[in-house]
């Protein structure tokens, strides 16, 4: 237990991660978020744009002929962008997020990366998940968040809508359950009734010839794990959708992410994950069908929203862990790169285009340099959105982005 964490396996994705100072770190006092207007009521949706999402064919800069040049074969026709000014425009197959966009609920932010960007699928989604692009972390940035707002003692204060809980949510004190679907969120103990039985015993058993720190805080976390896998289906079973979602992952995901919403349980934070966008090879028609997948599946999400008067209190945010390359590649693909752009979706965002176009003229070795460090984003949401100080939670201050108020 050297990084102090362990996990309980899981029944259908079901995933408890935590570690022997959470028992004292729930002593702890409890302290509300600071005097933020509607700030103990606001939720943080984080989309994962899984493979590295290629920017310049989602946000296309449709009025640089330098783009066409370097994609004969890629290049999104300049007809067929849903342009957003003069200059870039959204995906075609983005109609959806567009119309919100028009509506000012979008504020896309460009340029946003990291000093020194790691190519690596592994490693830079690490670095975008733990907010340290220049050391190791074992916490990552939203489990930091959870951590230091010190919330009432809630099982769902954060959620994974994922098979293995994401870095991103692993804290240092916080039990946060990953729920891949409600059918069949349990403990693998509870598939038998005689399993379910030992298990509970062994963990309340105090009459064992050893003596372990961790013994209680298994039984916790248990607790935990089992109380909530047999209240979720409860608590959000009267939630009733406005609208049909799309018969994807990534519909399924945001059409439960709206129940845990509207079922007012408490939670702060959700995670989400689409992809994978690793388009080495005939890129256009897999990113095509994803990003029209994404765009259908938030207007879904905030039209449901919408309809339940949860719109204002709810913010999307997107990240993938780099973009691709500005010249396509021989196999009409593209290969990791560097700087994308991310979206901020809600009622609560300043809609429109923030940060600087992408420059093809000079490149990053071939890439898009980054001109927004990414964590400018997490601080103006951490801080503007959340209501925490983002010092402490990011190892450092960086400049706020104007997207939210």
């Amino acid at each position: 237990m050297k990084r102090t964490n362990f996990v309980l396996g899981a029944l259908s994705g079901l995933a408890v991660v935590a570690n022997a100072d959470h028992i004292l770190a729930r002593a702890l006092a409890d302290t509300p978020l600071p005097g933020l207007p509607g700030g103990d009521d606001r939720v943080l949706v984080l989309v994962n744009l899984q493979g590295g999402n290629d920017g310049l064919n989602c946000v296309v800069p449709h009025g640089n002929p330098l783009y066409y040049q370097m994609r004969p074969s890629l290049a999104v026709p300049r007809g067929d962008v849903l342009a957003l000014d003069a200059s870039v425009g959204f995906n075609p197959n983005m109609k959806s997020l567009k119309s919100m966009y028009d509506k000012g609920l979008v504020a896309v932010v460009q340029g946003v990366g990291y000093p020194n960007p790691d190519h690596s699928h592994f490693r830079s989604t690490e670095i975008w998940q733990t907010a340290a692009p220049d050391r190791y972390e074992h916490t990552g940035w939203l489990g930091r968040y959870l951590d230091d707002a010190r919330l009432p003692k809630n099982l769902f204060n954060g959620v994974a809508l994922a098979q293995v809980l994401p870095e991103v949510l692993v804290s240092n004190g916080v039990d946060v359950p990953s729920i891949a679907q409600v059918a069949g969120y349990g403990l693998v103990s509870d598939r038998n009734a005689v399993a379910r039985k030992t298990y509970t015993q062994l963990v309340t058993d105090n009459r064992f010839p050893f003596k372990s720190p961790y013994l209680a805080h298994i039984a916790e976390v248990e607790d935990d794990a089992q109380r909530g896998s047999e209240e979720l289906p409860k608590l959000i079973g009267g939630y009733k959708p406005a609208g049909s979602y799309p018969a994807t992952p990534l519909g399924r995901s945001l059409s439960l992410a709206a129940q845990i919403i509207g079922s007012k349980l408490g939670t702060r934070v959700l995670y989400v994950q689409h992809g994978s966008f690793d388009t080495h090879v005939n890129q256009k028609a897999t990113q095509d069908r994803l990003l029209q997948q994404f765009s259908d599946a938030m207007g879904a999400f905030y039209a449901d929203l919408q309809a339940h008067g949860d719109e204002n209190r709810v913010l999307t945010m997107t990240f993938s862990e780099f973009g691709r390359r500005i010249e396509e590649n021989g196999s009409q693909g593209t290969d990791h790169g560097e700087a994308s752009p991310l979206f901020l979706v809600g009622g609560g965002v300043k809609g429109g285009v923030y940060g600087s176009a992408p420059n093809l003229e000079k490149a990053n070795m071939g890439n898009v340099a980054f001109t927004t460090d990414f964590r400018s984003v997490y601080a103006t949401v951490i801080e503007r959105w959340l209501g925490r100080p983002s010092q402490k939670i990011l190892g450092g201050s960086f400049p706020h982005i104007a997207a939210l108020a």
